[in-house]
């Protein structure tokens, strides 16, 4: 396998499980070293580290609550340290909260207000923290979601909206770094098959949400990781502000 990420160092939030951890792999696979962040699940960090150390690059697992805005710069500052500099950024850590119309009594708003912060404050945080030790020519890939831009179902609303603020700020920190050769895209997602998506559908994915897309299935975590990978390589060079849907016509 073509080695074109090779000596470039990844840092990928949230990447002990689901799409992270795919991501995580994928960058491996192509000879990047990466640092991956996880809140609680330290075994699962560690059993990730271990498969990226197989494929013959250095990793780290970092402990981080991105709900927590001031770990942002000394999360960056591990990186850095460990690993000497930082050349791609992934911001795949986020919740998701769903299921309730904005009108229901019973609407979980605690948690609600922690979406918005882990998903946009933490991720801004995280944005700031590393744009000013980002090499030039580096790499920022923001996760976003299908429901930034397009909303199929209702119960969605703050979700959505946590969503579409990485939109624009995507876009204004394209607009920042594009003098240093840096790129900043969004890639919006649609359904996978994740902790995450199974907290929301339970098991399986419905029939209705399936008639929905036009190639009647959901992604796979390699399909969605393989374009994370595009955007931060060097035949991605040329692509900035840009949100990419890999959801399956889903959007259509």
């Amino acid at each position: 396998m073509q080695q074109s990420l090779k000596g470039k160092v990844a840092l990928v939030t949230g990447g002990s499980r689901g799409l992270g951890a795919a991501t995580a792999q994928a960058l491996a696979d192509l000879g990047a070293d990466v640092a991956i962040t996880y809140v609680a699940s330290a075994e699962k960090a560690q059993a990730v580290v271990e498969k990226l150390q197989n494929k013959g690059v250095r990793a780290l697992a970092i402990q981080s609550d991105q709900a927590d805005t001031a770990a942002a710069k000394p999360m960056i500052s591990r990186v850095v340290e460990h690993f000497g500099k930082l050349d791609i950024l992934v911001n795949n850590a986020a919740i998701a909260v769903q299921g309730k119309t904005v009108d229901d009594p019973m609407l979980d708003t605690v948690n609600l207000d922690r979406q918005w912060q882990v998903n946009v404050l933490g991720t801004v945080a995280a944005t700031r923290a590393a744009a000013p030790v980002l090499t030039d020519g580096g790499r920022i890939v923001f996760i976003g979601s299908l429901f930034g831009t397009h909303v199929p179902f209702a119960g969605a609303a703050d979700y959505a909206g946590s969503k579409a603020a990485l939109i624009g700020y995507a876009k204004g920190v394209a607009r920042d770094l594009g003098g240093r050769n840096i790129t900043v895209n969004v890639v919006q997602p649609g359904v996978m098959p994740t902790d995450m998506a199974a907290e929301v559908l339970g098991d399986g994915v419905p029939e209705a949400l399936l008639n929905l897309h036009p190639i009647r299935r959901i992604a796979t975590l390699e399909e969605v990781a393989a374009l994370v990978a595009f955007l931060v390589g060097p035949t991605g060079a040329y692509m900035t502000g840009s949100v990419v849907d890999v959801a399956g016509g889903l959007a259509i």
